[in-house]
């Protein structure tokens, strides 16, 4: 029988630290018996956290084989991770004895998960460049198994726009990144760069190994963001909005279980840990990138706005200031939406519509145009919706419609994403098998 064991989180995966009524919500995290986690440890401070992983995973239990680089032995000793972990641990690529039979590649092998916990900037950065130049970054290259790490370090290095583009390249690849916190720092600084809480990790380990919910084993692609269209090599054209649904929503479809892509136009919000996001621009890039993705997904939501019209002939150089008007010649965009709803066989298709007047009306007709399975409407408008923390949405099926009363963005994406499952299994169509783009 499978034991469930309750982790306290504050089910707030942006990586802030988990205080106050955060605690209030608690989770109950999967059973890990007979699973092997590869846990890395770094020279960082936050290494002294790491024992305590090593102890969450066992009691969930996990097997935990720990790996040290050189830095992280100036901080933690091995005798500590041996204690903890009940296994020898590994550190030296050259030793003979393990090498014998090959170990780096034995240990890659061995693996169900890998975690690097903490991850320090160099370790990042190295990763990100596929360098193989110890153990740790050997197995890491080595692995088939899914790789997570939580970031540690100062709030500047984090924030260094090197440590960034070697964070985003990383994400496109498929690793998981959980975190940064905020908050005290060693260094006595506040800000962005503290590694996440031993338990707070460990349910994200436990989530990712066997996950649960109403998604669970299930693929979700979402679209959120705008899209821009050039004018010129300065100028595009564009709407109002955040993102913020979107990525709410991911956080809410990961938490339920599924296994998220994310295809983001411009925007600043932070990506969900645990899911894969795909950067685009323009609606050809963002059809480009849903077809890309397309195969083997369950369920599509196009939460997007993506541009209807784009200008016809955009051009290469600044256009200089001569007349006292200008006319731009519009096209059509392609559908990414009714595209995805036409293919045969498809995944279940959820569509957003945004509408400043007769809401219900235009959404169902979108609804019934587009063969859609669902459709999330919302109020715009001068000062609702965009930029904002908190909506209202109306979900129409062809056979019913639920209200989702005002409240924060990250509870109405909860509240949908139940829907939305709750809608796909009642569909009962097996999961699609693939679609040629």
């Amino acid at each position: 029988m499978v034991n469930y064991s309750a982790l306290i989180t504050a089910g707030n995966t942006s990586g802030t630290n988990l205080t106050g009524a955060a605690f209030a919500r608690v989770r109950i995290i999967p059973d890990m018996q007979g699973k092997k986690v590869l846990l890395g440890v770094t020279g960082g401070i936050a290494a002294y956290k790491s024992p305590d992983l090593v102890r969450r995973l066992r009691e969930q239990g996990a097997e935990v084989q720990v790996v040290l680089t050189s830095g992280a032995r100036e901080f933690v000793t091995a005798m500590t991770f041996q204690a903890v972990s009940g296994r020898e641990v590994r550190s030296d690529l050259w030793d003979p004895e393990a090498e014998k039979a090959m170990s780096h590649i034995e240990l890659a092998r061995w693996a169900d998960f890998v975690v690097i916990a903490p991850a320090t900037a160099d370790f990042i950065a190295r990763l990100a460049t596929g360098q193989a130049d110890d153990l740790l970054t050997t197995l890491c290259l080595a692995t088939s198994a899914p790789i997570a790490l939580a970031p540690a370090m100062n709030r500047v290095m984090w924030a260094n726009a090197a440590t960034q583009a070697n964070v985003a390249t990383l994400k496109s690849r498929g690793i998981h990144v959980w975190g940064p916190g905020e908050g005290d720092q060693a260094c006595g600084e506040v800000g962005a760069g503290r590694m996440l809480e031993p338990t707070q990790l460990a349910g994200y380990v436990a989530n990712a190994i066997a996950p649960t919910g109403p998604l669970a084993g299930k693929r979700v692609l979402l679209t959120a963001g705008p899209t821009r269209e050039r004018i010129d090599p300065v100028r595009f054209i564009s709407n109002r909005s955040s993102g913020k649904m979107g990525f709410a929503l991911a956080a809410a479809a990961r938490d339920a279980g599924a296994e998220v892509t994310l295809i983001a136009g411009p925007c600043s919000c932070a990506t969900p840990p645990g899911v894969r996001r795909v950067d685009v621009e323009s609606a050809a890039d963002m059809l480009r990138a849903t077809l890309a993705n397309l195969d083997g997904v369950d369920i599509f939501v196009a939460t997007a706005a993506v541009a209807d019209y784009r200008p016809a002939n955009p051009v290469e150089s600044k256009i200089k200031k001569t007349s006292e008007s200008m006319d731009i010649k519009m096209e059509r965009t392609v559908d990414i939406l009714a595209t995805v709803a036409a293919r045969s066989p498809r995944p279940f298709v959820v569509g957003f519509a945004a509408e400043t007047d007769s809401v219900e009306q235009y959404a169902r007709q979108k609804l019934l145009k587009k063969n859609l399975d669902m459709i999330a409407a919302n109020e715009v408008g001068h000062d609702k919706v965009f930029e904002k923390d908190d909506n209202a949405l109306l979900v129409l099926w062809r056979d019913g419609r639920q209200e989702l009363p005002h409240a924060p963005k990250v509870t109405l994406a909860r509240d949908l994403v139940a829907l939305i499952a709750e809608r796909f299994a009642e569909r009962g169509k097996p999961r699609l098998a693939s679609i040629s783009a």
